[in-house]
């Protein structure tokens, strides 16, 4: 049985992982991007769309990254150029991404992308054997593997590069980046697409291969909990991959229990009191600072 949890519980974790090291990025820039709600919905549903016209479940996932990277555009122009306010910048956004997919999802509610489109887990043999983490670890789809090694890549990026350094001094510094000829705008507008192209994975692994029934509200509130998993990681991609599965674990574990005959309406709130409560910590300023969080996030930069 823990086998089985550990397995759906990393399925689980990848859609708030991607989203996770994507909101880390446009917050260490110092952009909050409360939209990724509406980008992972708008993500998903462009995916399952395109997937299941074409059969081509990779043209769907670009297609959802895309989808997704439009409205994280939006968001940088409102934010970032226009110098609004991002919090409703973010959550405007968040309803309009849900509001469009549900509507371009509309004719589908219910439809089944075939086996021949979904990506199925793949068993690594002799590898998936290995008793209590084989299964869990070597018996994933492409996208879980993928997921990985992006989190490798972004986490090496953001802590051993030169522009790394310049990521996470544009949300801490951002007048010193300027100082050094270095386009605050152009990091910030970047971080945030790249944020948005990851929500957009985000969907678009609900809906390929997650969950590959088009259903409505497919992103389930997953969207924020990635946002609260970026305060539970310290903006930290490796502590996202730990906490990701951590709350992805959760999830498993609720569906477990409810089968066995334990409160179903509790199980499955559980998650999301979590995120409530990280996000209530999170909003304390004197948290914020002990913590290390970017110090001029949601703060336009005004050039001197």
């Amino acid at each position: 049985m823990i086998e089985n949890v550990l397995w759906i519980g990393f399925r689980s974790a990848v859609p708030l992982l991607l989203a996770a090291l994507g909101e880390i990025y446009a917050e260490r820039s110092g952009v909050l991007n409360l939209g990724v709600e509406g980008m992972m919905a708008l993500g998903a549903a462009s995916s399952f769309i395109v997937a299941i016209q074409t059969g081509n479940p990779w043209l769907g996932i670009l297609s959802g990254l895309l989808a997704a990277m439009l409205l994280a555009l939006i968001h940088c122009f409102i934010s970032i150029t226009l110098k609004s306010n991002q919090v409703v910048s973010g959550l405007a956004l968040s309803m309009l991404g849900l509001g469009i997919s549900s509507l371009i999802g509309r004719k589908y509610v219910g439809a089944q992308l075939s086996p021949e489109v979904r990506l199925f887990p793949k068993p690594l043999d002799p590898l998936s054997e290995i008793p209590l983490i084989g299964k869990p670890i070597f018996d994933q789809d492409p996208m879980f593997y993928m997921t990985l090694f992006l989190t490798a890549i972004l986490w090496f990026i953001l802590f051993h590069t030169r522009y790394g350094i310049i990521v996470r001094s544009a949300g801490g510094n951002p007048a010193a980046v300027d100082a050094a000829g270095i386009s605050v705008t152009k990091v910030r507008y970047t971080s945030t697409i790249l944020g948005g192209a990851l929500s957009g994975l985000a969907g678009a692994y609900l809906s390929i291969s997650y969950n590959p029934v088009w259903i409505e509200n497919i992103t389930a509130g997953r969207g924020w909990i990635a946002i609260a998993l970026v305060i539970f990681s310290l903006w930290d991609p490796a502590k996202a991959l730990l906490t990701s599965f951590l709350f992805g674990s959760i999830e498993a574990s609720s569906y477990t229990l409810q089968a066995l005959g334990y409160s179903q309406w509790l199980l499955s709130a559980l998650p999301y009191l979590l995120t409530l409560i990280i996000l209530m910590i999170g909003s304390s300023s004197r948290f914020r600072r002990r913590v290390g969080a970017p110090r001029y996030l949601g703060v336009p930069y005004e050039r001197e």
